[in-house]
């Protein structure tokens, strides 16, 4: 996902792009409400990132114009401005959501992903990847047509990981969708939640896989044939 960072303190903009870039967005960096305009004129960005302060305009007018657009652009309005009145301005005026500087990197992350869902919600209900099928609306987990259980956050993982077969998905990526909604887990957590995840698999014969690509994050794909437990045990090793 492609977000466009809109701050006219170079300094600042630089280090909110990174940490996006970190947690495994890709980002643009642009200075001044003229650059905004040309960069959304020829880019499809997922989100954008916008100051209210630049200096050849009001962020608040640029927000304006970029609502009455067709698309439905998710925006997060991060601003020094804290007053109750500026806050209801930038709603009012299509703002998505409302962050006072300062603020932490990971809550700008939660507030990006909770907007994105929001927003742009995906509108599969029954995922599928060889015999495992997930009916997301009932949260019912199916291998070669038998009732699976998961717990809840096993389930959220494999939803995404089923959302993006066949690409790879960054870990920070795949861990800040998950516990943004639900706080701060350490980071071995979801390793937990990968490695339960391959057992079921393993044994139940599931036609699908999920590798671990080194450096760049997890993969799942279908299998021509079920995985076998030392497969399982080979991957988990991984």
């Amino acid at each position: 996902m492609r977000i466009l960072v809109v701050e006219d303190n170079v300094a600042f903009c630089r280090l909110v792009a990174e940490g996006l870039v970190r947690v495994g967005f890709s980002t643009d960096e642009v200075n001044t409400v003229g650059a905004a305009r040309k960069a959304v004129a020829a880019i499809e960005y997922s989100a954008v990132v916008l100051d209210l302060g630049l200096p050849d305009g009001e962020g608040v007018d640029l927000l304006r114009t970029l609502r009455s657009s067709a698309r439905a652009l998710p925006i997060i309005v991060t601003t020094a401005r804290d007053g109750l009145d500026d806050r209801m301005v930038g709603l009012q005026s299509g703002a998505d959501d409302y962050l006072v500087k300062p603020f932490a990197m990971d809550e700008l992350v939660a507030r990006l992903h909770a907007v994105l869902r929001r927003v742009d919600a995906p509108t599969e209900q029954v995922l599928r990847t060889g015999n495992v099928t997930l009916d997301v609306a009932n949260r019912l987990l199916k291998v070669d047509g038998e009732v699976q259980s998961l717990p809840a956050r096993e389930l959220e993982v494999l939803e995404l990981l089923m959302r993006n077969q066949g690409h790879v998905i960054k870990r920070e990526a795949l861990a800040n969708q998950i516990f943004g909604k639900h706080g701060h887990q350490s980071d071995g957590a979801l390793d937990v939640y990968l490695c339960r995840l391959r057992k079921l698999f393993g044994d139940a014969n599931a036609t699908a896989r999920i590798d671990t690509i080194h450096g760049l994050g997890f993969l799942l794909s279908e299998t021509c044939q079920a995985i076998s437990s030392g497969a399982v045990g080979r991957s988990l090793r991984s």
